[in-house]
């Protein structure tokens, strides 16, 4: 359990509001708060709802990433689009998104981002204390290039709110009830592939038809 008290919520008091609307998950259509990685003209687009904070998603990453990576985005076959559904702790949830988009981030540094804050998820939740995550947040960020000054006023940027907010609403479509849950081409995979295999099997279906 993370002890969390007011002087050490440095992440900030209002990114607890930030996810107020975080109970469903977005439509299909790719928009603005999209991160979006892969040829734009691929023949299918993969939508991924997921979290900083969800162990499944870490996981996932983990098994999953590279070789669908190296095998099908960058051979032009799949579109990646990674939308930011906040799980407990919300909080940090929501700062693992803002470094991963800080200093205006590319796509590519943005995954490379999300990777490391997988790896380290369970490190950073052994600090204990959300003061332990800022200062892993801050390293993670030097490691990228980044400022502590930087990092600093990434993960208390309240317009991230207004972001996840849109998320949301736009997601009610899919009726997302956990993360990693994945859209294939519009199709919400359901149960959501549990390896490598069993993603690159619903793909490769979907690119014979």
């Amino acid at each position: 359990m993370i002890a969390i008290g007011r002087r050490n919520l440095l992440l900030g008091a209002t990114a607890l509001a930030l996810v107020a609307a975080c109970n469903s998950a977005g439509g299909a259509a790719i928009s603005a708060d999209d991160v979006v990685l892969g040829a734009e003209n691929a023949p299918i687009t993969l939508i991924e709802y997921a979290s900083t904070t969800c162990p499944h998603c870490a996981a996932f990453h983990a098994e999953v990433w590279d070789r669908l990576k190296e095998n099908y985005i960058d051979t032009g076959r799949v579109r990646m689009v990674f939308r930011e559904f906040p799980t407990p702790p919300p909080a940090v949830a929501v700062a693992g998104f803002q470094l991963a988009r800080c200093g205006g981030a590319s796509p590519e540094q943005y995954f490379v981002r999300i990777g490391e804050l997988f790896r380290q998820q369970q490190s950073m939740f052994a600090t204990g204390s959300m003061e332990g995550i800022r200062r892993r947040l801050i390293e993670i960020g030097a490691a990228a290039g980044l400022s502590e000054e930087q990092v600093n006023e990434c993960i208390t940027d309240t317009s991230a709110g207004d972001r996840i907010r849109r998320i949301s609403d736009d997601s009610r479509q899919f009726n997302i009830q956990g993360t990693p849950t994945l859209i294939l081409n519009g199709r919400k995979l359901e149960p959501t592939p549990a390896s490598y295999d069993d993603l690159a099997r619903a793909i490769d279906a979907e690119l014979a038809r």
